[in-house]
């Protein structure tokens, strides 16, 4: 039995809806019921998404469309795109958003982590979330897509080698407890993960 009705919307199209919603805020949709329109069709679309993933009810996600939907994201640059547009989405879509991507990370094809494999040839989207810290509406989010990043051992190469690394260092120490003790925490799950030796390491382990 097929996981929507004819009625819902095919992974295409999901995607390319959310797509639409994204561009409108990100634009600033003049008056304020397209605003509201375009953060709806935002979570509804996420909604959408999660229930492809994870499944609905007692369904369990279907593969084929999981990977239709994955192919989708990776040729629109929605990870990205969501990322970015992070503090314009609602609390409760910004916890779909991390469950959507920390879902689509984990996915494995036999050896192969396709996302992980975007990711590597999108890395605009590893910058994304480290300005994250910077926000505090969306800090504590980002910070939640980084760990799951860390877990990967190219993508923790590819953050320790960042010009943006060195400025955790500020993130541990703002004002801001939450957001100081997630960021601490980033650091300990890349020390964790990653099993490389560079000069960078010994600084880190020496600083912690």
């Amino acid at each position: 039995m097929p996981l929507f009705g004819k009625s819902q919307k095919s992974p295409q199209d999901v995607v390319k809806s959310l797509k639409e919603a994204l561009l409108a805020v990100s634009k600033g949709s003049t008056g304020e019921k397209k605003a509201d329109k375009a953060t709806e069709d935002i979570s509804k679309n996420l909604a959408h998404i999660k229930g492809i993933l994870y499944g609905v009810g007692d369904q369990e996600p279907q593969t084929e469309l999981v990977a239709q939907l994955s192919q989708e994201m990776y040729n629109h640059n929605m990870l990205f795109m969501l990322i970015q547009n992070l503090p314009k989405v609602d609390f409760e879509g910004r916890k779909d958003v991390v469950q959507i991507f920390n879902n689509m990370l984990r996915r494995q094809i036999g050896s192969r982590a396709p996302t992980v494999e975007h990711i590597c040839c999108k890395q605009d989207i590893l910058s994304e979330l480290m300005k994250g810290y910077e926000n505090q509406e969306v800090a504590l989010n980002c910070g939640q897509m980084l760990r799951e990043c860390c877990r990967s051992e190219e993508l923790a190469k590819i953050l320790l080698s960042s010009s943006q690394f060195y400025k955790f260092f500020d993130y541990v120490e703002v004002s801001t407890f939450d957001i100081a003790s997630d960021a601490f925490s980033t650091f300990k799950v890349r020390l964790e993960y990653i099993n490389i030796y560079s000069e960078n390491m010994f600084y880190i382990i020496c600083v912690l």
